[in-house]
Parts: C-alpha cells; structure tokens; sequence
C-alpha cells in the first residue's frame, strides 16, 4: 500500500503548565517553527498529496531531547534550534532524502 504523502512530518506543540516537571516542546518556539516549515515546504512546492504534509502534533513524549520533530514513514525523530536547523531537515531530508545526522535524536 502507497503512502499518501512521501513525508508526514509531525511537530510536537505540546505546552504543560508553568513549573512543569518536565519540559515542553511549546516553549521552544515549536508552533513558530511549525508554521515555517509548511510556509517553506509550500513555497518549494512539496506540499500535497504524494509529497510533503507538515502537520501539529500534541505531546511525542521525548521532551528532554529538546523540541521535537518526527519524520514518516521512516520514523526519523529530530530536535531543532531555530529556524535554520529547520531549513537543513527540509533541504536535506524531504528534498534529497538524506537524514541530518546532527540533528537527529538517539534512540
């Protein structure tokens, strides 16, 4: 069975109340960078069905590895810290299908 997008990318945008135990991905500019990257993907013209589909996501449950993004179908989890490491994920893995091995999160 084909896919319905190449990449389905999910950005976590989970916020937790002040003085949380844990971190939260919120609190990391993660709905700006959301919102970035499906301006960009659109801009390149990989948006749509059989390509790009950036999306929200609530909690991905690995806040302590800094903001979080995962990449389908391979599964491929991603922290970011502006703007540019966004750029990189997309020129590097959804254009030419490599995996940023510096930005990629450890199993």
């Amino acid at each position: 069975m084909d896919s319905f997008f190449k990449y389905h990318v999910f950005f976590c945008l989970n916020q937790r109340e002040p003085g949380a135990a844990r971190p939260c991905c919120a609190n990391c500019n993660a709905q700006e960078m959301q919102e970035y990257a499906k301006k960009r993907v659109k801009q390149l013209g990989l948006a749509g069905p059989g390509k790009v589909r950036i999306n929200k996501s609530g909690c991905l449950d690995r806040c302590e590895e800094g903001p979080t993004v995962v990449i389908y179908p391979e599964g491929t989890w991603y922290t970011y810290v502006d703007s540019s490491d966004i750029d990189e994920i997309i020129d590097s893995h959804l254009v030419n299908g490599k995996v940023v091995e510096r930005l990629k999160m450890d199993r």
